[in-house]
């Protein structure tokens, strides 16, 4: 029996893949070189994985109320340059950005989306799935259509950023 719990978390949920939110989130799932992002509305607006300058000026000139990224956090392991460059460029996203930005840790992503630190990959994209839906088909797209790799990511930190702004409004 899998730790996770693939119940989803309490929301503010319309319809499936259509949230009610006021503001638009530019979620980061950043890396050394290249970084994904999700435009985040309440549904996905926009996605993709780009090479980190071209990051940059999409950060530049595109609209969105605030950045979220994600953070790099120690836990006490040796880490490698890559692991450095990856935040020498969360610091570079944060300055050209023309909103706030919102720091997102994993462990807090893991904690709000599969309610354990244990949870893996497969288990952050089966709860975006419950909660924000399917991919669907290429002839009958889903909410989640078109996500791969990194951009799994960066809807966690997108969806974990509402819940965290939503909260911080009440």
């Amino acid at each position: 029996m899998s730790p996770v719990s693939h119940q989803a978390p309490r929301q503010s949920e319309v319809g499936k893949g259509e949230w009610i939110l006021d503001m638009n989130i530019f979620a980061i799932d950043p890396g050394p070189t290249d970084s994904a992002f999700v435009q985040w509305d309440g549904k996905v607006i926009d996605h993709g994985h780009l090479n980190n300058y071209e990051m940059r000026q999409l950060l530049i000139g595109r609209e969105y109320d605030i950045v979220a990224c994600e953070m790099v956090a120690s836990y006490g392991m040796a880490v490698g340059a890559s692991v450095f460059d990856t935040c020498r460029w969360v610091g570079r996203f944060e300055e050209v950005a023309m909103k706030d930005t919102l720091l997102c840790y994993r462990k807090d992503i893991k904690m709000y989306l599969c309610r354990t630190m244990r949870s893996k990959d497969k288990d952050i994209r089966q709860a975006l799935l419950t909660m924000v839906g399917s991919q669907g088909t290429k002839d009958n797209k889903g909410p989640t259509y078109g996500l791969k790799s990194h951009t799994w990511s960066a809807l966690a930190v997108a969806v974990y950023a509402q819940n965290k702004l939503t909260t911080v409004k009440q």
